[in-house]
């Protein structure tokens, strides 16, 4: 999946597993009136499960996930749902039940709980901004969280994790001893002829380089 959206159709054991409609998400979805309004209220409630957010047109969804829902609720032609876009106001209001019943939050309800996630995965593992990102939008999935903005996502989690990194080099370097420290800082001089220092040219000589 894309963030924020569809990037293909799910793959069959997805749509068995994110996209199958229990009980609980069958009691209000027939407590809409016509069955565009029910089919387009349950893709609603499955997309922002998948993605952990909505769209901002609800029919943008795949196909297979349109045919999969509508086979569910027993409507035989899934392109009457296109009726359902004569009222903005619907869409907001389906999406405001489905907040309210499934219990999703927004981030800002989240971020200081997030903030502190990413930096202990940042303490913890030499994990990059990227992977941690990824990670980190599994984790709002997970708490039903709504995701916020790509790029406010990526700013916090690359700032806390540089933060946190930073952090680390000074307890690492409180840790050295004053010889520790010279002998270290020896490795960043070129000697006289050279035009490398010791430490660059164990990084990219020839094997066997220095650790």
């Amino acid at each position: 999946m894309g963030y924020g959206r569809y990037a293909g159709p799910p793959a069959r054991a997805d749509l068995d597993r994110m996209f199958l409609l229990d009980e609980e998400d069958l009691a209000p979805i027939e407590r809409r009136r016509g069955e565009h309004m029910k089919l387009d209220f349950a893709l609603q409630l499955v997309t922002i499960r998948w993605l952990g957010t909505f769209l901002e047109d609800p029919l943008d969804v795949p196909v297979e996930v349109l045919d999969f829902v509508a086979e569910q609720l027993g409507i035989a032609d899934p392109s009457q749902v296109k009726k359902y876009t004569k009222r903005t106001k619907t869409r907001f209001d389906h999406q405001w039940e489905i907040r309210r019943v499934r219990g999703w939050k927004e981030f800002t309800e989240v971020e200081a709980e997030f903030g502190a996630w990413v930096a202990a995965r940042s303490w913890t593992s030499g994990d990059g901004p990227k992977a941690i990102f990824t990670d980190g939008v599994g984790w709002l999935r997970e708490r039903k969280v709504l995701l916020p903005g790509v790029t406010t996502l990526a700013r916090l989690v690359a700032k806390i994790r540089d933060d946190t990194t930073r952090r680390l080099w000074g307890v690492l370097e409180g840790l050295l001893s004053t010889g520790q420290r010279y002998v270290l800082d020896q490795l960043l001089e070129m000697p006289a002829g050279s035009r490398t220092s010791d430490l660059e040219r164990w990084r990219k000589g020839p094997p066997p380089r220095g650790s």
